[in-house]
């Protein structure tokens, strides 16, 4: 049986994903893809790029291949670089039928190009990110956001938080919930038979001994302890400072953060533009691109597609299709 199409969601559409969308379509699809977007948006980028790109019976045509086309249609024209709330509506819209089609099985699996977050909550959505809304459109409790290189895995505990929210959130229901899934999608979704990972601690030198804060011998070891006990293979809480050394690096399948910028800023500056987001626990493949909306480069034609083509080439891979 074929595997069904992935679905690649455009992303807010005065960014670049349109036209990073239109860039992909010129090189050879790593799978067979669906796109969820204004027929007119993609069409008009292509003309402001002077791109190929033909739409015909609801596929795309393109040097690179064929597409078919999820249909949304924006509410306003868009503008390379000018944010309307008005195309708000749009993008949740767009974000929905993808979804509801993955846990259909209409799709095998999702991409999405970025989103303007702000635009979304200024028109009255309670959008915190793509990783929270999916998980919620999927019932699913504990969605786990992991970015990616060929060479290294960052994982995190908390996502979308305000710093001084942090500490409250590592609990060790959550952290427990967060290691459990990191470490069945490595072993069911990438093949790693008995996968280590690598736990940070919270705070400086990971809580030295307790004199820089409790969180360490109070919630992570314990956490660690436990897991360990059923089989899991956890190393730490190893101080962040050190946790990305070479001499971890090349024992660890992955480092799982307590929080956002513990862990990106370094996998970023490891691979940026060649870093791919990827969402555990979902009952479905997600991946995304490493960057946001780019606006001042909408329209431009200097984004670069090398993020989106490999967060194709990994959702495709995952999702058991052919590459």
């Amino acid at each position: 049986m074929m595997t069904p199409p992935l679905i690649l969601t455009t992303g807010e559409p005065a960014g670049v994903g349109p036209e990073l969308t239109v860039q992909l379509l010129q090189q050879p699809l790593a799978g067979t893809l669906s796109i969820a977007a204004d027929p007119d948006l993609l069409l008009e980028r292509a003309a402001l790029l002077n791109l190929p790109l033909a739409l015909k019976d609801n596929t795309l045509i393109a040097p690179g291949g064929e597409a078919t086309l999820l249909p949304v249609a924006l509410n306003v024209p868009a503008l390379p670089g000018k944010l309307d709330t008005a195309n708000a509506p749009y993008v949740i819209e767009m974000l929905t039928a993808a979804t509801d089609g993955c846990l259909s099985g209409a799709f095998s699996g999702m991409v999405t190009a970025p989103v303007q977050k702000s635009t979304l909550i200024e028109a009255g959505n309670d959008f915190v990110g793509h990783t929270e809304f999916l998980a919620q459109r999927a019932g699913v409790e504990t969605p786990v956001m992991m970015l990616a290189t060929d060479d290294l895995r960052v994982a995190l505990v908390t996502i979308h938080l305000p710093l001084s929210e942090v500490p409250g959130a590592v609990t060790r229901e959550n952290l427990e919930a967060v290691l459990r899934v990191v470490d069945a999608d490595l072993r069911t979704r990438f093949g790693i038979a008995a996968p280590v990972i690598g736990v940070c601690g919270l705070n400086p030198h990971a809580g030295e001994a307790g004199y820089l804060g409790p969180e360490e011998q109070e919630v992570i070891a314990p956490v660690i302890d436990l897991l360990s006990a059923e089989g899991l293979v956890l190393r730490g809480p190893l101080p962040a400072d050190t946790a990305f050394t070479q001499q971890h690096l090349k024992e660890l399948d992955v480092v799982v953060a307590m929080f956002h910028d513990q862990g990106l800023p370094v996998i970023k500056h490891a691979g940026f533009g060649e870093v791919v987001n990827i969402t555990l626990g979902l009952p479905f493949v997600r991946t995304s691109v490493d960057h946001g909306t780019a606006l001042d480069l909408a329209g431009t034609g200097r984004a670069q597609v090398a993020s989106l083509v490999r967060a194709v080439a990994l959702a495709v891979r995952l999702s058991g299709g052919c590459s």
